[in-house]
């Protein structure tokens, strides 16, 4: 298996797949800090000319257990980013890290659909930062996707 970080010269691509999920990993806890601060501060103002935001982080299914969404989905994005991480530097992490981000990426994925179904069918309201989570996510998703196959197939 070729090392995420040096790959052959024939396959690059999964270089540019590795550093994508990364950057995604990033773009994905950034988020969700952003929903967490919204979460307790209540601030409409960062709503970005949607009400949706307040409505959604005031529903009873922002929280699990007295837990923030948020701040599950921070801790999400932060453990794919430390596996991602963790792939040039451990050899276990390396040959079991696009498993892991794989299972990850499928739980946001399934996880981000049913709050996605809460905030049209239920809440009736969206929220664009819990929408971009969602999308943040999928592609996480589809890249572990790919680059499990890859793995697989060499």
């Amino acid at each position: 298996m070729a090392h995420p970080l040096k790959p052959t010269r024939t396959d690059k691509s999964a270089r540019a797949l590795y550093w994508a999920s990364l950057v995604l990993a990033v773009l994905g806890a950034a988020d969700a800090v952003y929903l967490l601060v919204l979460k307790y501060t209540q601030l409409e103002a960062m709503c970005v000319g949607s009400h949706g935001c307040i409505t959604v982080n005031n529903s009873p299914y922002s929280m699990v257990y007295g837990i923030p969404v948020a701040l599950l989905g921070l801790l999400g994005f932060l453990c794919i980013g430390v596996i991602l991480g963790l792939e040039s530097r451990w050899r276990l992490a390396a040959e079991y890290g696009p498993m892991l981000v794989f299972g990850g990426g499928l739980i946001g994925v399934l996880y981000s659909a049913y709050l996605t179904y809460l905030e049209y069918a239920v809440i009736h309201a969206f929220c664009p930062f819990c929408v971009a989570s969602a999308i943040i996510v999928t592609l996480i998703f589809i890249l572990a996707v790919i680059r499990l196959v890859r793995q697989t197939a060499s």
